[in-house]
């Protein structure tokens, strides 16, 4: 951990936190979080790709971790990490790379292939697939009582996470997320009482793994956490009308992650219906794997993440 370097840099009128690792001219990899995770949730995948040879870029977005918060973090989009990200990339002088995203990172990682094509030449998305036009209209319906809907109602998550400290509700979200289940709540209950006081945490999920979420987490708040995604989710899929992406694109999905319940999912993913937005896409079920499966399996995900890398290194000139 003490190889990775950290350092602000100052795009679209706010000063963005970036880690990095690896040596400038090595073919360049950005990594792009979801919630509750943060760049540290990179750590394993990190140090893989900068050890065979590549340069190793995790950002924290806007209104996450020690980015800066937008003025109005109720007014965040999307968009704005999309256009971040590029404009990271145009800072750090990188003309084209690859990029991995996890969980809702893959919403931000398609859309910069579509509107950056010759910015990208491969993308990796773990536990969360390309999202099609109108995909939480049309394609996967939210149950009733599911954290995304729950979240969604300004004011009700902050209501329910206020009862807590930041590191209980970041516990209680690993322990909530790391489940095969969906995380449904009752109509007389909140998301955060649907973990047991003393329950454990994940066995890949140390304390002080827990400590750094957390001081992350006290840092930014969740202000913009909860905006982007969770209210903004009916934008997911809406950036062309058209979608198509030629690059290389892998998917990996742990076999018992969450989101394979989410209504529509499974289908959608296994069909092989994502290969008419995305020909050259391959799509990787890791056993036993839950959403955090690059931290639960960082060998398992560090081998597929490099072996893609290495296959597909010649398209980038570094």
């Amino acid at each position: 951990m003490d190889q990775i370097a950290h350092r602000f840099v100052e795009v679209n009128g706010l000063k963005l936190h970036v880690a990095e690792i690896g040596s400038e001219s090595s073919p360049a990899v950005v990594f792009l979080h979801g919630f509750p995770e943060i760049w540290y949730t990179w750590r394993h995948q990190m140090i893989a790709v900068a050890n065979a040879g590549f340069r190793a870029i995790a950002p924290d977005y806007r209104g996450y971790g020690l980015s800066d918060c937008p003025p109005e973090p109720e007014k965040a989009s999307f968009a704005d990490f999309i256009n971040d990200t590029v404009a990271i990339l145009d800072f750090l002088a990188i003309s084209k790379v690859f990029v991995i995203g996890k969980d809702f990172g893959a919403s931000v990682a398609y859309p910069v292939a579509l509107l950056h094509p010759e910015r990208v030449a491969g993308i990796i998305t773990l536990g969360f697939p390309f999202a099609p036009p109108g995909a939480f209209k049309n394609q996967f319906g939210l149950p009733k009582g599911f954290y995304p809907q729950r979240w969604q109602e300004p004011g009700r998550a902050e209501a329910d996470f206020g009862r807590f400290d930041i590191k209980t509700v970041v516990r209680n979200i690993y322990i909530l997320f790391s489940q095969s289940e969906l995380q449904i709540a009752k109509e007389n209950e909140e998301i955060m009482d649907l973990v047991k006081p003393g329950t454990p945490l994940p066995s890949w999920f140390t304390e002080e793994d827990l400590a750094t979420y957390a001081s992350l987490y006290e840092k930014s708040g969740f202000r913009t956490p909860l905006q982007v995604p969770y209210r903004c989710l009916h934008m997911v899929g809406s950036e062309v009308e058209n979608p198509k992406i030629e690059a290389p694109a892998m998917l990996i999905m742990g076999e018992e992650d969450y989101v394979l319940k989410v209504p529509g999912m499974s289908e959608y993913i296994r069909s092989g219906e994502m290969k008419k937005y995305i020909p050259n896409i391959e799509t990787v079920f890791v056993p036993h794997g839950t959403h955090f499966v690059p931290e639960q399996f960082p060998d398992k995900v560090n081998k597929l993440i490099l072996d893609f890398l290495n296959h597909n290194k010649h398209l980038v000139v570094a």
